[in-house]
């Protein structure tokens, strides 16, 4: 069985053949995934060296709140879309346009987190933070293979095989942020 994203939107610009590409999109992809995990190398690296002063701290968890309520918001947003494709209310499609319209507030939400959640003092030595550290690092993979996952969706038919990747992608997504989420309200009532 497969299935037509009817109202997907057309990518922007005239399409491409991969081989006319300057870089494929499987690089580009390998690039984006490389990227996503020096910057949260570099935020592991940089919490336990970072000291900041109570006021800095306060504007740091405000900024990490409402980052989460951005990023987090967004990826509920699209599988409550998602939900309702399955439940027959909505079209693929619906699905594509919002997933496609949300990807901004995703990455801005995600990289926020992670900056702020650099002035946090989280600790590194416990096993709870390495777990939520981890699993951070899981939803920025996960949103590279999602992005990826989405471009192929648009316009193309959805197989059986690509929409099981799809479900896998938005499980792990709502395991790494509620994860995340829950180990985060578990360290700050520590």
């Amino acid at each position: 069985m497969t299935l037509l994203a009817p109202h997907a939107p057309a990518p922007a610009g005239p399409a491409l053949a991969e081989s006319e590409r300057l870089i494929p999109r499987g690089v580009v992809h390998l690039l984006a995934a490389g990227a996503a995990c020096a910057v949260w190398a570099a935020a592991v690296w940089a919490a336990p060296h970072v000291h900041a002063d109570p006021l800095l701290h306060r504007v740091a968890l405000f900024a990490h709140l409402a980052c989460l309520l951005v990023g987090f918001g967004a990826v509920l947003t699209v599988d409550w879309i998602g939900a309702l494709w399955l439940m027959g209310r909505r079209s693929l499609g619906d699905v594509l346009s919002a997933a496609g319209a949300v990807h901004a507030p995703i990455w801005g939400g995600l990289v926020g987190l992670t900056a702020s959640g650099v002035f946090l003092h989280p600790d590194t030595g416990s096993t709870l933070t390495r777990v939520k550290l981890c699993l951070v690092l899981l939803v920025a993979l996960n949103g590279v293979h999602a992005m990826a996952l989405h471009r192929r969706l648009l316009g193309h038919r959805a197989s059986r095989p690509l929409l099981a990747r799809c479900a896998a992608s938005v499980l792990l997504s709502q395991a790494g942020w509620w994860g995340a989420t829950g180990i985060g309200f578990l360290n700050s009532s520590a």
